[in-house]
């Protein structure tokens, strides 16, 4: 087989490999798992972001009508009380309805089931739901596409600069899909989502926009150095590596959030 395909074929199992890890790692991964009450398994999965402008619902399958709970949420970070609502029952499900929150605001919840004098806590620790706002698929498929592209041409660049292969063209396609899904649509999906078109430094915290920003450095002087010699290695492998590690950081992690403790002291 050609070694291009052959290295094609790295780039894309790695892209892959890498992209299935931050979805399985993310602080807006669900949190699954299972208790067990009354002598019946009870499979559960938690929400921890929520896009609809509406309370959030949770919902917990049991079909033993004789199993009940409540549930107990504030907002996080806060100073609040918790705040405890017995779970509704609809048909087989106990639900609960956090609260709708602005945009990039947060509620930690934890929810207890009941049969008798038997209880179980089904998270020991609370779960935190982050609120955000729906963002057209127009922003949001094109955000994801360009960022995917970025990762797959920066791995195919980075072997090529590994075997010593031309890599302008890979470097090209790189900062260019880059610019387009983190600095073109990156800042619209945001502005949609929670409001602000940056969030990152100077004006936050948000690692989201600050791993953007540092892959872009990273693979603008790569770039720039690629131009002046076509098989430049050096930065477009250091450029390939750090947006790798990048990549490996879970997504939304650090990310945008209403400090409640600070208009609790206002």
């Amino acid at each position: 087989m050609n070694k291009n395909i052959l290295f094609w074929i790295a780039a894309i199992v790695i892209t892959l490999l890498s992209l299935v890890y931050t979805r399985m790692t993310g602080p807006t991964k669900p949190e699954r798992g299972t208790v067990e009450i009354a002598d019946e398994t009870i499979r559960f999965r938690l929400i921890r972001t929520y896009d609809q402008p509406a309370d959030a619902p949770v919902r917990i399958k049991a079909e033993n009508t004789d199993i009940e709970g409540y549930f107990r949420y504030k907002r996080y970070p806060s100073h609040d009380q918790w705040d405890t609502l017995r779970l509704a029952r609809v048909q087989e499900y106990l639900v609960a309805e956090i609260p709708q929150l602005p945009p990039a605001g947060k509620a930690m919840y934890q929810i207890v089931l009941e049969k008798g004098d038997e209880s179980v806590v089904v998270n020991d620790e609370p779960v935190v739901i982050r609120f955000r706002d729906a963002v057209p698929a127009w922003a949001l498929t094109p955000h994801i596409l360009f960022m995917f592209a970025a990762m797959l041409f920066s791995m195919r660049a980075g072997i090529a600069a590994l075997f010593k292969q031309k890599t302008y063209n890979y470097a090209l396609w790189t900062i260019t899909t880059l610019i387009l899904g983190g600095l073109v649509f990156g800042p619209i999906v945001q502005k949609y989502a929670f409001g602000d078109w940056w969030t990152g430094w100077p004006f936050g915290t948000d690692l989201t926009d600050n791993k953007t920003a540092v892959s872009f450095i990273f693979w603008a002087i790569a770039f720039f150095k690629v131009r002046r010699n076509p098989y430049h290695r050096s930065w477009v492998l250091a450029a390939a590596i750090a947006l790798f590690i990048i990549y490996l950081i879970p997504h939304s992690l650090l990310g945008s959030e209403i400090d409640w403790t600070e208009q609790n002291m206002q």
